[in-house]
């Protein structure tokens, strides 16, 4: 947990509990990401759970061109930002192209590298050069050895503030599954290790143009990875999923989440 320590605002770092990584898929509207923080914020303080509050300010791998894709970049920054100073929390966002990581980086606290995006050199550059920590999600198409590459990329760049995060390994064309060796192996490249439940669960590749999902097995998941020893979890939530204007099919209730984290605990002390 030393090296999320240094995360600004980051709390219960000494609970010895995993960290998590939650919020929306991305910023719908103005009021939604408050209200979700705020909710997350609570549990997390009750439960001494280190949070970081995530985001996305703009989805740019939709499949479908009319599919929602944000309320307007420097808008939804900027609520990202109001949610962090508000509840005094980290904030996390992706971002896809070098002028993202410039941007965003003076409005959130760490900045996330998408699994579509994991090798692309001048983005992991750019992205360490903010000297914000970097979360680069694990591709569904690389090995979890093979992350350290990315890892060098961004080390080689004057920044050691990096976390990795497993989010599933395309099986087909239409399913993912998680190899939970991955999680000691990425470890061992000296870096802290979060398990996504939420996309690891999506059905991408649908006729329909949107991605399907499997949120019945995020508990099963969620469980597997406490157990594997991940350092943190990843799960979107959002009040209504069925209402989403992005990945509702795998998102987490958001009235399931503190049952949830309380059955992790135990499993995070049983194993420890």
């Amino acid at each position: 947990m030393s090296m999320i320590e240094s995360i600004n605002k980051i709390k219960h770092t000494s609970s010895g509990n995993f960290f998590l990584i939650a919020g929306p898929c991305v910023v719908e509207d103005e009021t939604m990401p408050f209200l979700i923080a705020e909710k997350v914020k609570v549990i997390c303080d009750r439960l001494h759970i280190p949070f970081i509050y995530k985001a996305s300010f703009r989805k740019a791998n939709r499949s479908k061109l009319d599919s929602f894709q944000g309320i307007g970049d420097i808008k939804a920054l900027e609520i990202v930002r109001q949610v962090g100073e508000k509840f005094d929390i980290p904030t996390l966002t992706d971002i896809h192209s070098e002028a993202d990581a410039s941007r965003a980086a003076e409005y959130v606290d760490v900045l996330q590298i998408p699994a579509f995006l994991c090798r692309q050199t001048e983005l992991l550059i750019a992205a360490a050069r903010t000297g914000k920590f970097v979360n680069v999600k694990k591709g569904q198409f690389v090995s979890a050895d093979s992350m350290k590459f990315a890892v060098e990329k961004i080390r080689q760049s004057g920044n050691d503030k990096i976390m990795l995060t497993e989010r599933g390994t395309t099986f087909g064309y239409s399913d993912l599954l998680v190899d939970f060796r991955g999680i000691p192996t990425m470890q061992a490249i000296g870096v802290p290790v979060v398990l996504d439940v939420t996309h690891s669960l999506q059905i991408p590749n649908r006729t329909t143009g949107t991605s399907g999902g499997q949120p019945q097995f995020i508990e099963t998941l969620a469980k597997a990875g406490i157990a594997a020893g991940t350092d943190g979890l990843f799960l979107e939530t959002h009040p209504d999923p069925e209402t989403a204007k992005s990945d509702g099919e795998n998102m987490l209730k958001l009235d399931l989440l503190e049952n949830l984290l309380e059955k992790l605990i135990k499993i995070r002390k049983a194993t420890s």
